[in-house]
């Protein structure tokens, strides 16, 4: 089977197209390495191009006789979404629009779409469930809920089949030490943490100690890369088998706090953290913890890898090896 893994070269998507490959699946890439890295690729055919440019998603899908679609590409730093909202809105949903016109022209009606958990903003309950009200409160996490609404239409006019998967905190890397986090610039925890360790960043920015929870920092559900690759794969099994419209929470139901995150780092690595205190970021909520029982139940999808142990240590082992591969 022939998936087009648009942002196939980013963090999730190389990941991703590595479990495609072991699984027997043919990933076609489609990422214009703007953020992405072809290296970190582990094989599959890359098509370096622009979701921009609709034609290329058009001769792709044709060229490739495509049958499914993982579609990652977007931008995601919800910083730089507050600074310049129309780029996220006209990106974000410009490029899905076109990926989901070209498929539905070309009769691929199969779709599985990297949502996020910053759909639900300011939690009303915890852990917070599929049905939870979408009420995002950044300009990122807006394109994300927009385009879960557009696909819901498309779903019902268009028949196009889809899963929705809204992440919580992605974190960790490849077991092999192989592929991992790779942003510029970091704006993640963990990967922020192994940079200031490695004596890439002078001190480890803490934004807001004056939350409403037990240490006064976010709490957050991180869930391993690798078991965000199984999902994706198990949503297009899923694809396979019925019509379906339908969203699952990846998370793991578990929530650390910036401050015990510090801590494990600071005992598996055996180094100290140089703390500086700022003020909270534009946006941040006090606790994100996702309900996974759905996903569960009706993706059959069970996290493996995400203790928080083998999420810090397989971080750190990825960051030793990009030091050893002259990572800047």
């Amino acid at each position: 089977m022939r998936i087009l893994v648009t942002g196939g070269a980013g963090y999730i998507g190389c990941h991703t197209v590595k479990l495609l490959l072991e699984k027997g699946y043919e990933p076609i890439i489609f990422d214009n390495l703007s953020t992405g890295h072809a290296e970190l690729l582990p094989g599959g055919i890359l098509i370096q191009a622009d979701l921009r440019e609709k034609f290329k998603i058009e001769e792709t899908i044709r060229q490739y006789k495509i049958e499914a679609v993982i579609h990652f590409a977007a931008l995601i730093q919800v910083g730089e979404s507050y600074e310049n909202p129309k780029l996220y809105y006209s990106h974000n949903l410009i490029t899905t629009l076109n990926l989901l016109e070209a498929m539905l022209e070309a009769g691929v009606n199969k779709f599985v779409f990297s949502s996020s958990a910053a759909v639900y903003g300011q939690p009303q309950f915890i852990p917070i469930t599929e049905d939870h009200p979408l009420n995002p409160v950044n300009p990122y996490g807006r394109t994300k809920a927009f385009i879960e609404k557009i696909i819901e239409d498309l779903g019902r006019a268009h028949n196009l089949n889809y899963v929705s998967l809204r992440y919580f905190n992605a974190a960790g890397a490849d077991l092999d030490g192989r592929r991992g986090e790779l942003h510029n610039p970091e704006t993640h925890l963990i990967p922020n943490l192994m940079l200031h360790l490695l004596n890439k960043r002078p001190y480890f920015e803490l934004y807001g100690h004056d939350f409403p929870t037990p240490d006064g920092t976010a709490i957050r559900d991180y869930i391993h890369v690798l078991d965000l690759a199984e999902a994706h794969v198990l949503a297009l099994e899923l694809l396979g088998k019925e019509k379906i419209h339908e969203v699952f929470n990846l998370g793991t139901g578990q929530g650390y706090s910036v401050k015990e995150i510090i801590s494990l780092v600071e005992q598996i690595t055996g180094k100290k953290v140089n703390l500086v205190i700022k003020p909270k970021r534009q946006g941040d909520v006090p606790i994100l913890m996702a309900s996974k029982e759905k996903a569960i139940k009706k993706l059959h999808w069970q996290p493996r890898y995400s203790d928080i142990e083998t999420i810090i240590k397989s971080a750190w082992n990825w960051h030793l090896y990009q030091v050893g591969q002259s990572y800047k």
